[in-house]
C-alpha cells in the first residue's frame, strides 16, 4: 500500500512539475492579436479592406489591407495547388478582445474578380489563440511562448477564404473555411473605373497559360 501511495504522489508531482514548465504566465506577451492575410502561390491578391467584431460586440473599422503574403517559386511544378505557406504580413488589432467574425473584401488580380465576406470564428480558434500565449510548447519547454496570437485568412480565386490560427509550437492550425460573395460594385466600390489595384504579374501570367487556375483545391 505504502508502494502504491508513493507511486501516485510521484506521478501528481511529475504531472504538477510538467504543467508548471509549460506555463507561459512569466512570459512576455501582447495584449492584442494579429490580423494576416495570405494568398496561393501565383495567385495574387489585393486586399481592399477589412473589419473585426470581437467577442464583446465591438467593431473596429480598417483593420488591415493591402498585398497578401505569397510567393512565385518558379519550380516548374503546379504549385498554386493547395496551400504551401501561412505567409506573415500581419497587424496588431489594437483595443479588440478575441474576434467574433471578420470582414475582408479583396480583388483577385489573377482572374480578376472582387470578392466580400463575413467570416464566423469558431470556439476552437479563439481557444487555440489563448493557449498560443498562454501556454509553452511542449516539444520546447525551454523557449518562451509566443508573444501575439494570430490568426491568418487565405485569400483564393473563386472567392474561397480558409482560415488558420498558430498554436503555441507556431504550427497553423485550420479552423474554418467560407464562401465569398461577389462584391457588385467591383473593384474600389467603383470609384476607379473598374481598375485593379495592379496588373497580373508576367510569372503568374506564364504560370496561368500553362497550368490554368485550380479552381477546386482550395
Amino acid at each position: 500500500m505504502k508502494v502504491l501511495v508513493t507511486l501516485l504522489c510521484t506521478l501528481f508531482m511529475a504531472g504538477c512539475q510538467s504543467a508548471e514548465s509549460l506555463s507561459a504566465n512569466n512570459d512576455p506577451k501582447s495584449q492584442w492579436w494579429e490580423l494576416a492575410f495570405t494568398e496561393p502561390y501565383y495567385m495574387k491578391a489585393w486586399v481592399e479592406d477589412s473589419a473585426v467584431e470581437d467577442i464583446n460586440g465591438k467593431l473596429f473599422q480598417h483593420t488591415g489591407g493591402g498585398t497578401a503574403a505569397g510567393g512565385e517559386p518558379e519550380n516548374g511544378k503546379e504549385s498554386a495547388r493547395g496551400w504551401h505557406a501561412v505567409g506573415s504580413a500581419a497587424k496588431a488589432v489594437v483595443g479588440a478582445d478575441l474576434p467574433k467574425r471578420i470582414y475582408v473584401r479583396w480583388q483577385s488580380i489573377v482572374e480578376p474578380q472582387t470578392y466580400h465576406v463575413w467570416l464566423d470564428i469558431p470556439d476552437q480558434a479563439r481557444e487555440l489563440m489563448r493557449s498560443s500565449t498562454n501556454q509553452r510548447c511542449p516539444a520546447s519547454p525551454e523557449q518562451e511562448s509566443r508573444y501575439m496570437a494570430s490568426i491568418y485568412l487565405g485569400l483564393a480565386p473563386g472567392g474561397v477564404v480558409q482560415v488558420w490560427v498558430r498554436n503555441a509550437c507556431h504550427q497553423p492550425i485550420k479552423v474554418a473555411r467560407a464562401q465569398a460573395e461577389v462584391e457588385p460594385l467591383g473593384p474600389s466600390q467603383g470609384k476607379n473605373e473598374g481598375r485593379y489595384a495592379y496588373p497580373i504579374s508576367e510569372n503568374s501570367k506564364r504560370y496561368i497559360e500553362k497550368y490554368g487556375i485550380p479552381y477546386g483545391s482550395w
